[in-house]
């Protein structure tokens, strides 16, 4: 099974710059708490405003979210402030790729009718697009704490994929429902990050 951690380093950073987690009041975490045990389910496709940067993620991954949401608050009709969705990020490459050939994919649900993009003035190596995200069955799992401290969450969530009979057919994706605030990155011990893959049942 390919590795699909992502350099925690780089999450630290790119988590730094979603103006999500900029709201003065956060979602109700609770909600999650079933998470905190691996599972299995099913999500339907979801639309998807998408901003594709190359290149190192610590300087790439800041100006991709910047443009994701410039974009994201010019798209008349969708939900905006604390009842807009939560972001997401996925790595098509490979972790030995160099850093500097790295594919950032960062995008956020938008509304199946939303079918326009507004003009927005971004750096020339970004893409910016609308893309449905495949999803099925998949495995999740919310990792509570430091993007420092993921991997053994992720190990965790590869553990019971296996155990269930799984193989990861997707990319590394996380959706990022807790994190730094503007001006204080907060408690990391309470950030919330919800780790996902897509997944298929192996033949006996």
């Amino acid at each position: 099974m390919k590795k699909l951690l992502i350099v925690p380093a780089v999450l630290v950073i790119i988590a730094c710059v979603l103006f999500f987690f900029f709201m003065p009041k956060g979602p109700d975490l609770s909600q999650f708490d079933f998470l905190k045990n691996p599972r299995i389910t099913e999500l339907q496709n979801q639309k998807m405003l998408v901003v594709e940067a190359t290149g190192d993620p610590n300087t790439a991954g800041g100006k991709a979210f910047g443009t994701l949401f410039k974009t994201y608050f010019k798209i008349k009709g969708i939900p905006k402030g604390p009842h807009m969705p939560a972001p997401r990020a996925r790595w098509p490459l490979s972790l030995d790729t160099p850093k500097s050939e790295w594919t950032g994919v960062y995008a956020l649900p938008v509304p199946e009718n939303t079918t326009e993009l507004p003009e927005v003035k971004h750096a020339p190596e970004i893409t910016v697009s609308l893309a449905t995200w495949e999803y099925g069955e998949v495995a999740e799992i919310l990792h509570i704490g430091p993007y420092t401290s993921e991997e053994p969450t992720v190990k965790r969530l590869m553990d019971f994929i296996g155990q269930q009979g799984y193989a990861v057919t997707g990319n590394h994706e996380e959706e990022y429902i807790k994190g730094p605030g503007m001006f204080f990155k907060g408690n990391p011990e309470k950030y919330y990050t919800i780790i996902r893959y897509r997944v298929k049942k192996q033949k006996m």
